[in-house]
């Protein structure tokens, strides 16, 4: 009987903190983005990006689409690494809202350096596709 006790609540805490089916897409899409933030090239960036896109940097400065691909293909905005922790994601029907702590080594211009950044993500899913509508980041 304890044994049986003890698997159900294994099973129940595990269900708890399942991501669904969207959930797990919206995280893959994500990874996607940061490696194509590392590593970018033009065709991945407009795969995962949307048209309409609005991306807020710490600074201030809001890019569209064009501007923020623009800045990672000529290296004005180059990172090397990029490590996220503290990730939530949260999905109400075609739109998700992804949360997370963003760390960086950077080389903007041949100029190294570092971020630290709470940044909060908008996706919209089109088809079978999540794109990045919406990025507002602050410096932590």
């Amino acid at each position: 009987m304890r044994t049986s006790i003890t698997f159900l609540l294994i099973l129940l805490a595990s269900s708890l903190f399942a991501q669904s089916k969207a959930e797990t897409q919206v995280a893959a899409a994500v990874e996607k983005l940061r490696l194509a933030m590392i590593k970018p090239d033009k065709a991945s960036l407009e795969k995962i990006t949307s048209s309409s896109l609005s991306y807020g940097h710490s600074s201030g400065l809001v890019d569209n689409q064009q501007m923020f691909m623009d800045k990672l293909l000529s290296g004005g905005s180059d990172f090397i690494s990029i490590d996220l922790t503290e990730q939530s994601v949260i999905v109400s029907k075609k739109v998700a809202i992804v949360r997370h702590k963003l760390f960086a080594t950077t080389n903007d211009n041949n100029k190294p350096g570092e971020v630290k950044l709470s940044v909060m993500l908008v996706w919209e899913r089109v088809g079978k596709n999540w794109k990045l509508i919406g990025r507002q980041a602050v410096r932590m």
